[in-house]
Protein backbone atom coordinates (compact mmCIF):
# COMPACT_ATOMS: atom_id res chain seq x y z
CA UNK A 1 0.00 0.00 0.00
CA UNK A 2 1.28 3.43 -0.96
CA UNK A 3 1.28 5.99 1.91
CA UNK A 4 3.23 9.13 0.90
CA UNK A 5 5.18 10.65 3.80
CA UNK A 6 4.41 14.28 2.91
CA UNK A 7 0.63 14.06 3.37
CA UNK A 8 -1.78 14.25 6.31
CA UNK A 9 -4.45 11.55 6.76
CA UNK A 10 -7.92 11.11 8.27
CA UNK A 11 -9.55 8.03 9.78
CA UNK A 12 -12.01 8.22 6.85
CA UNK A 13 -9.10 7.37 4.50
CA UNK A 14 -8.66 10.77 2.96
CA UNK A 15 -5.38 12.57 2.41
CA UNK A 16 -4.59 16.27 2.58
CA UNK A 17 -1.69 18.10 0.94
CA UNK A 18 -0.99 21.68 2.02
CA UNK A 19 -0.51 23.91 -1.03
CA UNK A 20 0.00 27.59 -1.88
CA UNK A 21 0.17 29.85 1.18
CA UNK A 22 -0.42 27.09 3.71
CA UNK A 23 -4.13 27.83 4.09
CA UNK A 24 -5.22 25.92 0.98
CA UNK A 25 -5.26 22.13 0.85
CA UNK A 26 -5.81 19.55 -1.86
CA UNK A 27 -7.91 16.55 -0.80
CA UNK A 28 -8.17 13.00 -2.11
CA UNK A 29 -8.76 9.43 -1.04
CA UNK A 30 -5.95 7.09 -0.09
CA UNK A 31 -4.64 4.08 -1.94
CA UNK A 32 -6.20 1.97 0.83
CA UNK A 33 -9.61 3.60 0.22
CA UNK A 34 -9.57 3.23 -3.56
CA UNK A 35 -8.57 -0.43 -3.19
CA UNK A 36 -11.40 -1.08 -0.72
CA UNK A 37 -13.93 0.70 -2.95
CA UNK A 38 -13.04 -1.18 -6.10
CA UNK A 39 -13.65 0.40 -9.50
CA UNK A 40 -15.04 3.91 -9.00
CA UNK A 41 -17.80 4.61 -11.53
CA UNK A 42 -19.28 7.93 -10.32
CA UNK A 43 -18.13 10.88 -8.22
CA UNK A 44 -20.44 13.51 -6.69
CA UNK A 45 -18.28 16.47 -5.60
CA UNK A 46 -19.31 19.61 -3.72
CA UNK A 47 -19.62 22.81 -5.75
CA UNK A 48 -16.94 25.48 -5.66
CA UNK A 49 -17.93 28.13 -3.13
CA UNK A 50 -19.52 25.64 -0.74
CA UNK A 51 -18.65 26.20 2.92
CA UNK A 52 -17.79 22.94 4.68
CA UNK A 53 -17.09 21.84 8.25
CA UNK A 54 -14.46 19.25 9.18
CA UNK A 55 -15.94 15.70 9.29
CA UNK A 56 -19.08 16.81 7.41
CA UNK A 57 -20.27 14.67 4.49
CA UNK A 58 -19.75 16.70 1.31
CA UNK A 59 -20.04 14.23 -1.55
CA UNK A 60 -20.27 10.61 -2.63
CA UNK A 61 -18.06 8.09 -4.36
CA UNK A 62 -19.86 5.26 -6.13
CA UNK A 63 -18.06 2.07 -7.07
CA UNK A 64 -19.02 -1.30 -8.42
CA UNK A 65 -19.13 -2.49 -4.78
CA UNK A 66 -20.80 0.33 -2.85
CA UNK A 67 -21.54 4.01 -2.35
CA UNK A 68 -19.33 5.83 0.16
CA UNK A 69 -19.60 9.31 1.54
CA UNK A 70 -16.77 11.79 1.13
CA UNK A 71 -16.04 13.90 4.21
CA UNK A 72 -14.42 17.32 4.50
CA UNK A 73 -11.12 16.76 6.31
CA UNK A 74 -10.91 20.46 7.26
CA UNK A 75 -13.31 23.39 7.69
CA UNK A 76 -13.36 26.08 5.05
CA UNK A 77 -14.58 26.86 1.55
CA UNK A 78 -14.34 24.64 -1.53
CA UNK A 79 -12.30 26.67 -4.02
CA UNK A 80 -11.67 24.09 -6.73
CA UNK A 81 -12.97 20.66 -7.74
CA UNK A 82 -11.39 18.09 -10.03
CA UNK A 83 -13.73 18.31 -13.02
CA UNK A 84 -11.78 15.54 -14.78
CA UNK A 85 -13.43 13.03 -12.41
CA UNK A 86 -16.84 13.73 -13.96
CA UNK A 87 -15.85 12.05 -17.22
CA UNK A 88 -13.15 9.78 -15.80
CA UNK A 89 -13.89 8.66 -12.21
CA UNK A 90 -11.39 5.82 -12.74
CA UNK A 91 -8.64 8.41 -12.03
CA UNK A 92 -9.38 7.79 -8.34
CA UNK A 93 -8.22 4.20 -8.80
CA UNK A 94 -5.42 4.87 -11.26
CA UNK A 95 -3.72 7.81 -9.51
CA UNK A 96 -5.25 8.55 -6.07
CA UNK A 97 -2.38 10.85 -5.00
CA UNK A 98 -2.04 12.65 -8.33
CA UNK A 99 -4.64 13.18 -11.06
CA UNK A 100 -7.33 11.54 -8.90
CA UNK A 101 -7.54 14.36 -6.33
CA UNK A 102 -11.07 15.44 -5.33
CA UNK A 103 -11.14 19.11 -4.35
CA UNK A 104 -9.24 22.03 -2.87
CA UNK A 105 -10.34 23.79 0.30
CA UNK A 106 -9.34 27.21 1.60
CA UNK A 107 -9.11 26.43 5.31
CA UNK A 108 -10.79 28.62 7.90
CA UNK A 109 -8.67 27.08 10.68
CA UNK A 110 -5.09 25.93 10.05
CA UNK A 111 -5.22 23.95 13.31
CA UNK A 112 -7.41 21.34 11.54
CA UNK A 113 -4.21 19.93 10.01
CA UNK A 114 -2.78 19.24 13.48
CA UNK A 115 -5.67 16.88 14.25
CA UNK A 116 -4.74 14.58 11.36
CA UNK A 117 -2.47 11.54 11.24
CA UNK A 118 0.98 11.42 9.72
CA UNK A 119 1.96 8.59 7.38
CA UNK A 120 3.21 6.33 10.20
CA UNK A 121 0.00 6.66 12.21
CA UNK A 122 -2.15 6.11 9.10
CA UNK A 123 -0.17 3.01 8.18
CA UNK A 124 -0.69 1.67 11.72
CA UNK A 125 -4.45 2.35 11.40
CA UNK A 126 -4.75 0.44 8.14
CA UNK A 127 -2.62 -2.49 9.25
CA UNK A 128 -4.26 -2.83 12.66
Amino acid sequence: MNVPQDLHYTAEHEWVRVIDDGMRVRVGITDFAQDALGDVVYVDLPASGTTVAASEAVGELESTKSVSEMYAPVSGTIVNVNEALTDNPQLLNDDPYGDGWLCEIEMSNADDIGAMMDAAAYTELTEG
